[in-house]
């Protein structure tokens, strides 16, 4: 123990707080509008939040200690999306019958192995490109932030840069604390209406209804496979972290399994706020990177045992706060994903259509992009590998 708090840095602490800042901030109000599509009590919403914070901190916290490498869980938001326009008509007990549904298909997916299987298929510039092209998004968010606030996203935007040519190990939690003080200075930070009571977990007996579960269940599984797991482990990939892939998604099955009859309907690999815990700017030194997703972890717990205040807290950020400070944690990984992805002359194609695909946003058959970027991009890339092989030598 004393040999990690040797290693320990601010940026660990400071990435690991933007993680769970950026993953809370962006998709918090989509799990509120699922529970309340089941018609979720107070006590039962706060157990939601219980459930998410206590299931993703203790994954977080676990994994990265188990393989010393920066693994970050996250809820499934797609998952939450889909829920929130599937759910109405179901009873709570309907919903948690479907929840379990889902998190035995994903455990199974995991002990089967047949999810380590398709990824070792992936070529590695694929995987970047697909990497590339879900944070592209969020670096373009620093300048449609110029829109609705100059001044703040101005001011952050040149002082991470003038930070960077000064002291760059720090940069990323200075601008922060130049935006929080900015804000503060202004009046822009409503944090006089904390609740701070904390949530109990509240267990919600399932009813397992065949409807439900083909009907919530199985695209539950399928979107967070394909939108979550898919795009999370071609992070840890893309940045050179060999986690096996079948554990980490045997352990988040049953993670869910645990804790959806208190409302963690899916728990599954981080992508985004996993990358933000990977970049230059989470510490100098790759090998203890892991001790961000940690904190990251240990965030989670806070904000599962304050599960009630959750909601008050990051709605007390602005914005604009939280998309610069997101998009410019990325810019490292962005540039590298990219970099990664172009590299090999005869993969552009293939690599340029993935990252294309992914950073459309699109979604198709309640699919995200991510998953048909890879698609694609596979495709091109086996047309493009049948052709070379068909050449003469």
């Amino acid at each position: 123990m004393l040999g990690i708090l040797r290693h320990l840095r601010i940026s660990h602490i400071t990435a690991g707080f933007i993680a769970v800042l950026v993953g809370y901030s962006s998709s918090v109000a989509i799990i509120f509008q699922a529970a309340s599509a089941v018609g979720a009590s107070a006590a039962e919403l706060n157990s939601w939040m219980w459930a998410l914070g206590i299931g993703m901190g203790v994954t977080c916290i676990a994994l990265s200690f188990a393989w010393r490498q920066p693994v970050l869980t996250a809820w499934s938001t797609p998952g939450g999306a889909l829920l929130v326009t599937s759910l109405a008509g179901l009873s709570m007990g309907e919903a948690v019958g479907a929840f379990l549904f889902s998190a035995v298909l994903i455990t199974l997916s995991g002990l089967t192995g047949w999810f380590r299987r398709i990824m070792d298929w992936v070529p590695p510039s694929l995987a970047a490109a697909m990497l590339a092209g879900i944070l592209a998004v969020f670096g373009m968010r620093i300048f449609t932030s110029l829109e609705t606030d100059w001044a703040l996203t101005g001011l952050m935007f040149l002082g991470f840069f003038v930070l960077r040519q000064l002291a760059p190990r720090y940069a990323v939690p200075a601008t922060l604390a130049l935006g929080m003080l900015w804000c503060a200075l202004h009046g822009m930070l409503a944090f006089e209406m904390l609740d701070w009571t904390p949530a109990r977990p509240v267990f919600m007996a399932p009813e397992f209804s065949l409807t439900a579960m083909i009907g919530v269940g199985l695209p539950l599984f399928i979107v967070t496979m394909t939108s979550q797991n898919i795009p999370g482990l071609a992070v840890l990939r893309a940045n050179g972290y060999p986690v096996p892939a079948s554990p980490l998604i045997s352990w988040t099955g049953v993670t869910s399994l645990i804790l959806a009859p208190f409302g963690g309907f899916a728990f599954n690999l981080a992508a985004i706020t996993a990358a933000i815990c990977m970049s230059d700017d989470a510490g100098h030194d790759r090998h203890w990177r892991w001790l961000a997703s940690v904190w990251a972890g240990i965030f989670y717990l806070l904000t599962g045992i304050f599960g009630a205040t959750v909601v008050s807290l990051f709605l007390a950020f602005p914005a604009e706060l939280v998309a610069t400070i997101a998009g410019l944690a990325l810019l490292g990984t962005i540039a590298q994903g990219l970099s990664a992805a172009l590299e090999h002359p005869a993969e552009r194609d293939a690599a340029l259509v993935t990252f294309l695909t992914t950073a459309s946003g699109m979604s198709l058959l309640g699919i995200g992009s991510a998953f048909w970027g890879l698609l694609l991009g596979m495709l091109v890339w086996q047309l493009g590998h049948a052709r070379r092989h068909r050449q003469p030598a």
